[in-house]
């Protein structure tokens, strides 16, 4: 009930919220509103709203992530995706000079939508009078404009800076990566004392949320600036440990259950609803057709993204994950111990590791090219999933911090067993002892598996460049390209690469 009751809120106000000029409600006039406490609140909720295409092609962030690191892939299969080369390409990071693709064209459009409204939201509050409610109204909408900036200079580097839309310039100038991540530090650590404490609170941001962004920027200081801070991304990891608002649960699918809406590990999320809020679709892209039978869908899915096998062998098999969060072997109908076929080659429907080849044509066995590579769903799929998912989408979580205090503890040559331990122990494998960083990066790879946070730790390790199945070592930069349209319409922004 919570879940539903706040979704009709949500979708009221997002409603109501599409231009900021219009007056929100009929008594109230343009000049007056807003009047309480609430209709402050309500100012924030199209920004909210920005986070709706993050997790599907709309947006292409957490497919960006996951598609040009070593975890996933996107085969084409016969005829089916192969959308112009686009899965390859990014699988691959095959762009090149090229900066027309999807996956940047969507990706810079939905951050920068997102920095938009939050400075259209502030510009509004700057014209208020600065009651408590509007100071941290302020604080919110500047610490989540700093999120939508961090995934930015995360994925593009050397990127305008602005923080108004009044007398903003129509084509700005590029600042550096290094002068805009200290511009984040600074915003979200002065606004953390306005900021609210409700870790209760999963889809807002929070203090805990600035916490959040805090160590993640410090975790990746010496990529964004050339100079590592280790000692502040502990500082922050440790700030969200030991506030107690956060718990390390003891089963590894709670977060990701259906109703995940509530669940104690989880810092902030995107509140995905099947009907009121769609976007979350990831399972239709990675099962196969016929994978709703074992799930009871009326809706048949696409048959895509699988798992690399490399990365799939990199669980051991007594693995609760490995068990739990991959499709694999024979399937079934749900609830049913009666065998699933492929509708066109007639065979029964099993999911095997390998994958011959990113392109499988035709001259591939049937059975191969459809029902290749093991399957993510790490998200639960409930009995009768529609096309969208109703589960929240997991941005941050309390286990994430416990692994990324123990990389930077393991950086400052201490000792992070203890923390790596914690994880591994959950899923059922046993100790490690003196861990590296390799070892961290592989237990990070095994637990954030499909939780868009695989690129940058790549990155973070030196590792991204380097090759794995059906992608090439590569030299040069670790970003993505400023799409062309961008570059186009502002010449300032040429060339990032």
């Amino acid at each position: 009930m919570k879940k539903i009751a706040y979704f009709i809120v949500f979708t009221l106000l997002f409603a109501g919220c599409t231009n900021l000029d219009e007056t929100l409600y009929d008594k109230i006039s343009g000049d007056d509103y807003p009047e309480n406490d609430n209709q402050v609140a309500n100012l924030t909720v199209e920004a909210y709203a920005k986070l709706q295409n993050l997790a599907d092609d709309g947006g292409w962030w957490f497919l960006a992530q996951e598609i040009s690191s070593d975890e996933m892939c996107c085969p084409t299969r016969d005829t089916d995706w192969d959308d112009g080369g686009k899965w390859r390409t990014v699988h691959q990071q095959s762009w090149g000079s090229s900066n027309d693709f999807e996956a940047v064209n969507n990706m810079w459009s939905c951050l920068w939508s997102g920095v938009t409204t939050c400075n259209q939201i502030l510009d509004r509050f700057d014209q208020m009078e600065e009651t408590e409610s509007v100071l941290k109204k302020k604080a919110e909408m500047e610490t989540f404009r700093s999120f939508f900036y961090y995934l930015l200079i995360d994925n593009f580097g050397d990127i305008p800076y602005l923080t108004s839309t009044v007398d903003a310039p129509e084509q700005p100038e590029k600042v550096k990566r290094e002068v805009i991540y200290e511009n984040l530090i600074n915003t979200v650590t002065d606004n953390l004392t306005h900021l609210g404490t409700a870790s209760t609170t999963k889809s807002m941001v929070t203090k805990y949320v600035g916490y959040a962004i805090l160590a993640k920027l410090y975790l990746n200081a010496e990529v964004y600036t050339g100079s590592a801070n280790w000692q502040m991304a502990e500082k922050y990891c440790d700030s969200l440990i030991e506030s107690g608002a956060f718990t390390f649960g003891t089963d590894i699918n709670a977060p990701f259950v259906t109703d995940n809406d509530a669940n104690s590990e989880i810092i902030f999320s995107i509140p995905y609803d099947e009907s009121t809020f769609q976007g979350f679709r990831f399972h239709m892209r990675s099962i196969h057709y016929q994978s709703k039978y074992t799930f009871n869908m009326t809706d048949e899915p696409w048959n895509g993204f699988a798992t690399l096998e490399a990365f799939y062998d990199s669980y051991e098999d007594t693995d609760l994950r490995k068990q739990d969060w991959f499709l694999m072997g024979q399937q079934y109908y749900y609830n049913s111990t009666d065998l699933v076929y492929d509708a066109l080659t007639g065979s029964p429907l099993i999911f095997t590791k390998n994958i011959p080849a990113l392109y499988l044509d035709a001259s591939y066995n049937r059975d191969i090219i459809r029902s290749s590579g093991a399957r993510p769903r790490k998200y639960e799929i409930k009995a009768g999933a529609k096309e969208n998912l109703s589960n929240d989408f997991v941005i941050f979580r309390i286990t994430d911090f416990y692994l990324m205090r123990a990389e930077a503890k393991i950086r400052q040559g201490k000792n992070g067993d203890e923390e790596i331990n914690m994880v591994r122990n959950r899923a059922g494998v046993n100790n490690i002892s003196g861990a590296t960083i390799e070892d961290l990066l592989a237990e990070r790879g095994r637990e954030m598996f499909s939780e868009g946070h695989r690129r940058q730790d790549l990155i973070r390790c030196g590792q991204w460049n380097k090759a794995w199945w059906e992608k090439p070592e590569r030299t040069g930069t670790d970003i993505f390209p400023i799409p062309k349209w961008a570059c186009d319409e502002n010449p300032n922004l040429l060339t990032n690469l």
